[in-house]
């Protein structure tokens, strides 16, 4: 039974049979699963993996959760058509510790076991370091469809990305692993862990990879790089909001990943419906029952009703101003040049009056006026 719980959802399970004579060996196993903090937001797409996790929790086997704090710095290829930004000690120290605070929104504190990769690898001399890159080949590492792509296009590879999936690997013989949880595009990492664990004289971890959540767009996997994602500590209406755009031929993977509700109990639901209940769902895990109810009737009263939400922030002017960067300025937008594009677009408009015009100047008004830009903001001048 604890096998069929574990099997479902998963896509690939390397080697099926050991993980079965896990289960029959009747004692705790050390479930392994890594993260670099590049981001300080842990994602609805982080939370499929989360949600894994938990059910061997719950079947009272450890998690050991590795903040790679070191890995970090060199960054994951996995996916990658160029080589990841490199990110400063105090971004990866700042990302690290809102890791901590947000992944127990899922995971039990008191079975969850944390450690950073840093902690080992600060301590490695040199000649370990070289000795443990003897274990894989130039030529391995090249199979890989990232590097492959790379390489045939002549886009740059530096020899540290070659060490990645090793010090990954590495982190499984630290810790003994007997399960290590992924995504798919986590395959090869996890490979190569089971590979140095062999290498080392441990037993190779079995492998559990789990289907990539697309982000907003049902496109593109959700990355906070492609800015499609669903943050678990973002406010309720956001959230919500948020949900209910995404397209509805991926609403039933949102249901089977995210959620405990089987496809069954919503078939005879209107799609808007499905996607109202699947947005309610998620932010009362993540908020309460209450909040998800605001947030729900909030999004009703702007968008089926058009009225502006109850709670509308103010905002004094003092001069006059062009509509682009007014925009930018109350920060509604991340750039003057996204709030311009907006307006073009047909995005903004006044007291509901679509405004065209980038430079549109705003004085200060007599009475107040109603700024909304997009579809869920709003501004009281």
């Amino acid at each position: 039974m604890s096998f069929d719980k574990i099997k479902k959802g998963c896509v690939d399970i390397i080697e099926e049979e050991g993980l079965k004579t896990l289960f029959l060996e009747k004692r705790s196993l050390n479930v392994k699963f890594g993260v670099d903090p590049t981001s300080s937001d842990i994602h609805l797409g982080h939370t499929v993996l989360l949600r894994k996790l938990k059910e061997f929790q719950e079947l009272g086997h450890n998690i050991i959760f590795i903040i790679g704090d070191f890995t970090a710095k060199i960054g994951d290829p996995s996916g990658r058509t160029k080589l990841r930004p490199k990110l400063t000690d105090s971004e990866i120290k700042k990302n690290a510790r809102t890791y901590t605070e947000q992944v127990f929104s899922i995971l039990s504190p008191d079975k969850t076991k944390i450690l950073y990769n840093s902690s080992w690898f600060e301590k490695m001399s040199l000649s370990s370091f070289i000795n443990l890159s003897f274990y894989y080949t130039v030529s391995r590492m090249l199979e890989r469809d990232d590097f492959s792509e790379r390489f045939k296009e002549g886009i740059p590879i530096v020899i540290a990305e070659f060490l990645y999936p090793i010090l990954q690997g590495y982190d499984s013989f630290i810790v003994s692993s007997d399960i290590e949880i992924g995504g798919t595009d986590q395959k090869f990492n996890l490979l190569v862990g089971r590979k140095i664990q062999e290498e080392l004289g441990q037993k190779p971890q079995i492998i559990i990879t789990l289907p990539l959540l697309e982000g907003l767009d049902g496109k593109l996997k959700m990355s906070k790089s492609y800015n499609n994602y669903v943050g678990i500590t973002e406010p309720p209406e956001s959230m919500f909001g948020k949900i209910m755009s995404i397209p509805d031929s991926i609403m039933p993977k949102y249901f089977e990943l995210l959620t405990d509700i089987e496809l069954e109990d919503i078939k005879n639901l209107h799609p808007m419906k499905a996607k109202e209940f699947l947005a309610w769902t998620i932010t009362k895990t993540y908020h309460s029952e209450e909040e998800a109810d605001k947030a729900r009737d909030g999004f009703i009263r702007v968008f089926s009703e058009r009225l502006p939400p109850e709670k509308i922030k103010d905002y004094k002017i003092n001069s006059p101003i062009s509509l682009s960067s007014l925009i930018f300025q109350c920060q509604l937008t991340k750039s003057r040049s996204e709030a311009i594009r907006l307006i073009k677009q047909g995005g903004v408009s006044l007291d509901n009056e679509r405004i065209d015009d980038p430079d549109f100047s705003i004085s200060p008004p007599k009475s107040p006026i109603l700024l909304r830009v997009g579809k869920r903001r709003f501004l009281r001048l």
